[in-house]
């Protein structure tokens, strides 16, 4: 035991009232310490957004082109991300305990992509969750897709189950073939998912109008980067998401399918973190692949 203090000098700084740091994640002011802890694994402090890395998609399509090998070609950029999207799996046997981002653990499946996707069942319960230390849990929600009041039903237990334990839950909007993707439609599957619960959402960026999607969300929204697409689309798109509102990006085929993966995030992350201008970093980007392509070309 520590032994007793006889020192009468103590200092109160009773004419300095106490300072509260500000919370900066949209909707969370009023959440309990360890969810904002969580959060703040996920969303970087200095700006309240997130390079979020998403690499989850084996869960439904098996071995998705660039993830085959996620020791090879993702454990390297994991350094560049602020927190990783992906299943139990994958963390379990890939993934090094050294990570420091925040763990978003997909928490719903069922159906390949030979089936109707929209039958999902939850597919993790919290104990799993609290031991491989995740900062979120994810779920798939279609709204408008045939078993939208299952995956709904599914969102809010998840709700429920996190919170009591005092992890954030992350609402994905899934867009059903059928469906037309635009402004007015999100905004109906974005305030759904938060109404019923969910810290943050995960949706499509779309113009025009993606601002009214932001705003009518009263928790934070991440954009999906979706299919594969030109890198400079891609830089364009979540220069455009994060400037109407978007508090950051959960990429994964723009990342790991792009020409050089590493100068790709690196390039994101000057969007998310650094308001660089698309043009500023499709030309970083454009120089770390010239110099990576001169690299090589001396070691053949």
């Amino acid at each position: 035991m520590p032994e007793p203090e006889n020192k009468e000098e103590k200092n109160f700084y009773l004419k300095r009232k106490q300072k509260n740091q500000v919370f900066p994640i949209k909707g969370c002011h009023n959440t309990d310490w360890g969810l904002k802890n969580r959060l703040s694994r996920i969303f970087h402090p200095r700006t309240g957004r997130t390079l979020m890395l998403a690499i989850d998609h084996g869960y439904f399509q098996g071995p998705t082109t660039g993830l085959e090998r996620v020791d090879v070609t993702i454990v390297p950029l994991l350094k560049s991300a602020d927190s990783l999207m992906l299943t139990r799996g994958i963390l379990r046997a890939v993934i090094p305990p050294t990570y420091q981002g925040g763990i978003v653990l997909r928490a719903s499946g069922g159906p390949s992509i030979l089936k109707e996707l929209s039958n999902e069942n939850l597919a993790l319960d919290m104990e799993e969750a609290l031991r491989l230390n995740a900062s979120a849990v994810a779920v798939q929600v279609f709204i408008g897709g045939e078993y939208e009041t299952q995956t709904v039903s599914n969102l809010t237990k998840l709700v429920d189950a996190a919170t009591r334990y005092g992890v954030a839950t992350l609402a994905v909007t899934a867009v059903g073939r059928q469906l037309t993707r635009d402004a007015k439609y999100l905004r109906l599957a974005c305030r759904i998912c938060a109404e019923l619960g969910a810290t943050l959402v995960k949706t499509y960026y779309v113009s025009p109008d993606f601002e009214t999607v932001t705003a009518s969300c009263p928790v934070p929204i991440v954009i999906a980067g979706g299919k594969k697409i030109p890198e400079q689309e891609a830089l364009i798109m979540a220069y455009n998401a994060v400037q109407q509102g978007a508090a950051g990006v959960d990429m994964g085929r723009n990342i790991f399918q792009a020409a050089n993966p590493y100068a790709m995030i690196a390039a994101l992350r000057l969007i998310v973190h650094e308001n660089f201008k698309p043009e500023q970093a499709y030309q970083f980007y454009q120089e770390r692949l010239r110099k990576t392509e001169e690299k090589e070309s001396q070691e053949i």
